[in-house]
Parts: C-alpha cells; structure tokens; sequence
C-alpha cells in the first residue's frame, strides 16, 4: 500500500493512478494536517508542500471523487480534521468520494468509540495501530476492534526512509497476527524492494510512505514512481512464490 500526500501537486491524482498500474493492493491517501507530529521530515514536507497550495480535506476529496480505479482507497489523517467536522460528518464524507478506509495515528483507544460508530456507520472500515510498545492485553483489544487491516508501526519513532528494516517490526507483526486473523501490513521506513520482502515475512503487507513522498518531493513524475513500486511489486510476488 504506497502513501500519497493528497494535493502535493495540481495533478496529484496522477500519482494514484500510477500506483494502481503499478500493482497496488490499496492506495493510502494523507490528508494534509498542520501539526503532524508522527510524521518525520519527508511526510512533513509533502504535507507543507499540499497547505502551501491551500490544499484542504474536502477539495482532496473532491479531486477522488468519482475518479475510476479498482484500488481500495484509505485516507489517513489527524484526529483534529475528524474533531473538526465530527465523526459522523467526516466519515460520511469519505464514503461519499470513494474511500474504503481510515488510518488516524493519533487516535487514542480508549477514545475511539466515536470514530468507531460513525465509521461503521458510513462504512468506513477504521484501521488501529500497533507499537512495538503496546502491551499484550492492548494489542489484544486492536486486533479486535481494527477494521480493515492492523496498522503494525515498526517502530518507536516517526515516518521516514530507513537503510534497514527493524527488528521490532518481525516481532510486532508475529505477536499480532497471533491475536487476530486480519492481516497485518506493516509501515514505517519501508524504502526498498528488499525491505518489503523482508518485512513480509512476518506481515501480510507493507505501506510505503516517506520513500515514496521523497521521490515526489525530488520531482519524480507519476511514471517513474509507479516504476519503482512495480519493482517492489515483482520482489513480493518473487518472495510469495518461493513459499
């Protein structure tokens, strides 16, 4: 599942596009915040970048809505944007452009019943994360209540490219899937086609969010993005036919 930052450039949709084409299970989509604190320099970039152009929650939304694609659409966000239009106002607003999901990092458990209620409402599957951090009991209680998928952080820091996968993200992913039948993805400093395979060991799936946002940052254009998600692509199916 690759990251777009939703608005980082005037035809930003052509990114989703290109990440269909290039294999894409799902397709995750930022909606742009002003204080993202879990996310490191290049997602922050790409979300100054999107509020530079005055790029706001609703004209993203408006940008997929209707858009032709065979590729579930999640959008991630920050709990204010959803406190903002509240719940059952915000998640009837991503069921009516198209979106399937929602990831929103900063939300606490023990407040997400809200969230919960009006996702499944509008039927928005809302995705939980997990740290390697979390305590048994707690990863318990996400696998359960997590819609979609498990969000698995791999680990304790913010977004960004990474030159190794780390070790905690093996572990985490085995101890939820233990919990659970959902499948797992796992995110943070997933860069390269040798990170996903290794990471996919253990998961169900990888999100790939900073690696992609740089090379837009560094003015990759649609094609050539979707080129090396391609690459990725064909280093997962390799590994899943070795199996």
């Amino acid at each position: 599942m690759p990251y777009v930052t939703g608005g980082i450039t005037p035809t930003w949709v052509d990114y989703l596009r290109a990440f269909a084409d290039a294999g894409a299970d799902a397709i995750e989509v930022g909606l742009p915040f002003s204080d993202p604190t879990l996310d490191g320099v290049t997602i922050q970039q790409a979300t100054d970048a999107a509020l530079a152009r005055g790029a706001t929650a609703r004209d993203i939304l408006g940008d997929i809505s209707g858009l032709e694609h065979d590729v579930p659409l999640v959008a991630s966000t920050y709990y204010n944007l959803v406190v903002h239009d509240g719940p059952e106002r915000f998640c009837a607003a991503l069921r009516d452009a198209g979106v399937t999901g929602l990831i929103v990092p900063d939300l606490p458990l023990d407040e997400a019943g809200d969230l919960e209620d009006a996702a499944a409402s509008a039927g928005i599957d809302l995705v939980l994360l997990a740290s390697p951090a979390t305590p048994q009991p707690r990863l318990d209680e996400i696998a359960r209540r997590s819609r979609g998928f498990i969000y698995a952080v791999s680990l304790m820091g913010t977004t960004g490219e990474r030159s190794v996968v780390a070790e905690s993200a093996t572990t985490l992913a085995s101890r939820i899937k233990r919990s659970t039948e959902r499948p797992v993805m796992v995110g943070f400093g997933i860069s390269t086609p040798e990170h996903a395979v290794e990471a996919a060991r253990s998961a169900d799936g990888v999100i790939v969010g900073a690696a992609v946002m740089r090379r837009v940052l560094d003015g990759a254009i649609p094609h050539d993005v979707g080129a090396d998600l391609a690459r990725m692509r064909r280093a997962l199916d390799q590994e899943r036919d070795r199996r």
